[in-house]
């Protein structure tokens, strides 16, 4: 039986700042190695309160690169949702998160 792992924080209004929400999702896509699937999928879930930024002004650099981590956390999530081998996917949604936490 797979241990329940607690949920993100939401952020965005909630006064997360852009670095903290990077850094959050990283630290979740981090818990998601080795878990069952149906253990991952409620944490990426989670994550899209993270990834719709804080509200503030950033450069286009910022923006595009949560937009990448976005894009490769829901590839993530769907590979895992139908069943399909996801690590490359999952590889591909951190290295994506790294580099918004970089630039946040």
């Amino acid at each position: 039986m797979a241990a329940t792992m607690p949920q993100p924080t939401p952020c965005g209004a909630q006064g997360v700042s852009e670095s903290e929400a990077a850094e959050l999702v990283w630290q979740s896509l981090n818990r998601t190695e080795n878990v069952e699937p149906q253990t991952a999928l409620p944490i990426l879930k989670g994550l899209t309160r993270l990834v719709k930024g804080d509200g503030r002004d950033h450069p286009l650099e910022v923006h595009e690169a949560r937009s990448s981590a976005f894009l490769a956390i829901c590839e993530f999530a769907k590979a895992l949702h139908r069943g399909q081998p996801a690590e490359r996917l999952r590889d591909s949604a951190i290295i994506a998160t790294e580099k918004w936490r970089a630039l946040a």
